[in-house]
């Protein structure tokens, strides 16, 4: 079963790429540069944080 953080994140990310997406299409730039800057914090705390751990 995948882990339940990770996955959370990844959609989360997921939506803030979408929501971007929309921003920039009805002309809302502030908005989709904070949501694609949200984005991708996100992401990179996903991988920092819950990226495959190397075995010991």
């Amino acid at each position: 079963m995948a882990d339940l953080i990770p996955t959370a994140l990844a959609v989360l990310a997921t939506a803030l790429i979408g929501t971007a997406l929309i921003a920039m299409t009805v002309g809302n730039l502030r908005a989709a540069g904070f949501s694609f800057l949200s984005a991708s914090l996100v992401i990179y705390l996903r991988e920092t944080r819950y990226g495959e751990r190397q075995a010991a």
